[in-house]
């Protein structure tokens, strides 16, 4: 190999490189190298076709996962390592917009809150999380049932804690349907690491 193509090599690796710069909150991402003068339109529809097929194995798989999430019983562990209430995990703010509000809108709610970032979102939608099983818990135990699917339809008596819940659960899917990207939340992987499926399935 003489030093033209040496050159020629080095000054196309260099005209590929300078296209596109790396996420840095994505860093696992490959960085895609596009020549100066773009790609044939051939190689476009193909591209197009793979993002697609690809985004249609994402979203069945998210689907799939999520299914199996919502069987899995909530560890104990999760349950214990909940803050005593709450407000406390929510903070006063989010905490005085749930609970006074008449006409709660969750959307409403996460437009007031600006998140800025995934990362933000996370946090958050943790906290929600958190702050729904803390109520379901006090309104399971208030009136001595073991399920929440047998408390949430006191709802229609004005239970504070399950109004609460039922507030906390529109809110967290408002998030995670604004974010659909989102990782998953500190209970997902809770319920991975111990894996277990409730036995009421």
């Amino acid at each position: 190999m003489d030093q033209d193509d040496l050159s020629s090599i080095s000054n196309t690796s260099k005209s590929f490189r300078m296209v596109v710069h790396r996420n840095e909150e994505k860093w696992w991402l490959p960085v895609p190298c596009v020549p100066p003068c773009g790609l044939p339109t051939k190689t476009r529809k193909e591209l197009r076709h793979k993002r697609e097929s690809v985004n249609q194995i994402h979203k069945a798989a998210m689907a799939i996962n999520s299914s199996i999430l919502a069987e899995m019983e909530v560890p104990e562990t999760y349950l214990g390592n909940l803050p005593k209430s709450g407000r406390a995990s929510l903070g006063d703010g989010m905490y005085r917009h749930i609970f006074t509000t008449d006409s709660f809108s969750p959307d409403h709610l996460l437009n007031c809150l600006n998140i800025t970032s995934e990362h933000e979102a996370l946090e958050i939608a943790d906290r929600v999380e958190a702050s729904m099983y803390i109520w379901r818990r006090k309104a399971s135990m208030q009136h001595s049932k073991s399920s929440w699917d047998m408390v949430k339809d006191l709802m229609a008596d004005g239970d504070k804690n399950v109004i609460l819940a039922r507030r906390a659960d529109d809110l967290l899917l408002c998030i995670k349907r604004r974010y659909p990207e989102l990782s998953q939340t500190t209970l997902d992987t809770c319920k991975i690491q111990y894996n277990k499926v409730s036995s009421s399935i």
